[in-house]
């Protein structure tokens, strides 16, 4: 059954912090406080929007959840707490900070039916942290991932390839890192440039230089395949297309691109199959069999892929079948040779 998520953004409303990349009201144009009222109205509309049969989830997103105060955040969880209780959503997740985690608020939480709570930890490097103003540390990180663990939660991690003081080391001791937490499901968000935010102001000065499209998709690849290959599930890479977000006015610069996720995967999709093809001198014709709902991924957007295997490596023709039946690999056919790669196969 796929799922339904019904996102209730908590814009800022909690997080004692200031990161230097972050400015909610301008990422979900909202500026006021969510009430239990809204929230209601929220899941009323959008369940009224259903009709097939989804595994629907309340999610609230946005302003460090746990860092409101306790009272606060029980009546905004009492109307999807109610909706639980009566059969019509199946699970209540959120976001948080790390260092907002104790055993008195996931008592609460349990309490009021919340199963998933995801961490924004954004990066596991010391000075990454610092000079983002994240305000918690990696023990913050490793501390709110062992307590959510015992009390029975899914544990989410939210990371950020591209902040500031970030490079192929860092990201590499971060992946490490993640790997040791051994999280339920990751998302992967690379950093943009948000109007009103520090992190504008330094892009502006010339003080911050923020990924390319490519050098961002070559970092989420290399997170997801890492996540995946050690049987993590990852979520979602980039961020959710929203017309504020598509706004040249909100988003400065950075990696946006409505279908990041896409190219990510369109990347994978170009490392299997170069990792065939290159060890392979002078073939003029190339067969690729892949699953019929991933015809896009594996050409790349505008047939990326396709145009650079004929450039790079001089096939004349790629005969494209979609008749594969595993998510995720590709049997390639070249000199009455069948080989079937997927990416547990890659390297990182």
């Amino acid at each position: 059954m796929k799922h339904y998520i019904i996102p209730i953004f908590i814009p800022h409303y909690g997080c004692k912090h200031q990161c230097v990349f972050c400015n909610q009201r301008k990422i979900t144009g909202l500026d006021t406080p969510v009430g239990p009222d809204e929230v209601a109205n929220i899941i009323d509309e959008h369940l009224a929007m259903i009709t097939k049969p989804r595994h629907v989830e309340a999610a609230f997103y946005g302003g460090s959840f746990t860092a409101l105060p306790l009272k606060m955040q029980t009546l905004l969880l009492q109307p999807a707490f109610q909706a639980l209780k009566t059969g019509k959503i199946h699970a209540i997740r959120l976001s948080t900070r790390p260092d907002a985690i104790t055993p008195e608020i996931l008592k609460n939480l349990l309490a009021l039916g919340v199963s998933i709570v995801e961490l924004g930890v954004q990066s596991l490097d010391e000075k990454v942290l610092i000079l983002s103003a994240r305000g918690h540390s990696v023990g913050h990180v490793v501390s709110a991932a062992q307590v959510l663990r015992e009390y029975g939660f899914t544990l989410g991690i939210q990371v950020m390839p591209g902040l500031p003081g970030e490079d192929m080391n860092s990201i590499t001791k971060t992946a490490s890192r993640l790997l040791s937490l051994k999280p339920d499901i990751v998302r992967i968000y690379p950093t943009l440039v948000i109007a009103d935010t520090r992190l504008a102001k330094l892009y502006q000065e010339g003080k911050y230089l923020p990924l390319t499209i490519n050098e961002a998709v070559r970092r989420a690849a290399f997170l997801k395949l890492l996540c995946e290959n050690n049987k993590i599930k990852v979520i979602r890479t980039g961020l959710q297309a929203t017309e504020e977000l598509a706004n040249q006015s909100v988003v400065l610069a950075g990696p946006y691109h409505p279908s990041f996720g896409e190219l990510v995967d369109a990347h994978l999709f170009d490392l299997l199959v170069e990792k065939f093809i290159s060890s392979r001198s002078g073939c003029p014709e190339l067969t690729i069999h892949y699953h019929w709902r991933e015809e896009s991924k594996v050409r790349g957007q505008a047939n990326a892929n396709t145009k650079k295997w004929k450039s790079v490596y001089g096939l004349e023709n790629i005969v494209f079948v979609p008749d594969g039946q595993v998510s995720g690999q590709v049997v390639l056919e070249a000199d009455r040779t069948a080989y079937a790669i997927n990416k547990i196969m890659l390297t990182v």
